[in-house]
């Protein structure tokens, strides 16, 4: 059942970069920007990462804080980081049982063969864990913008 507008984000904790964990219920108060992408350091999503980079300072002057989440290994995440200067939180969901919960976890196609992947998808969660905005298939180029309007736009 797809995640809606006004649902409860579902809760989750997962282990980040840097050695942090990061929890649904350690972030309520905030608004929050929780982005999933396919894999790190290829070319969508790093240029998604560095756009999401470019305005964290925007994204934090209205409140809201960014997070990526992938399937790949805090290993991965803390080169990641480390290469592109990122200033926010990634999260590894290695056993996609959050981006299962949150139905990003979906069967693709590419040049006819089926597989399992992430599904490109942004959601802005209000400072209560409710979810104000879900963007789904998203395309890099415009996103970020679009993002930190709504989040400025959230009470």
């Amino acid at each position: 059942m797809p995640l809606e507008p006004g649902n409860a984000a579902p809760l989750f904790s997962l282990p980040g970069a840097g050695g942090e964990t990061i929890s649904l219920e350690s972030l309520r108060g905030h608004k929050i920007v929780l982005y999933f992408y396919p894999k790190d350091d290829t070319s969508g999503c790093t240029l998604e990462a560095q756009n999401f980079n470019a305005q964290s300072d925007a994204f934090a002057a209205a409140g809201a804080k960014v997070i990526g989440v992938s399937p790949d290994s805090v290993k991965s995440h803390d080169k990641f980081r480390a290469k592109y200067g990122l200033s926010f939180p990634l999260a590894s969901d290695e056993a996609k049982s959050m981006l299962e919960n949150y139905g990003v976890w979906v069967e693709k196609s590419m040049y006819g063969r089926k597989y399992m992947g992430v599904e490109r998808t942004t959601l802005l969660i209000d400072r209560e864990g409710r979810i104000a905005r879900v963007w789904n298939k998203v395309k890099v180029p415009g996103h970020v913008e679009e993002v930190l309007a709504a989040a400025q736009a959230l009470a």
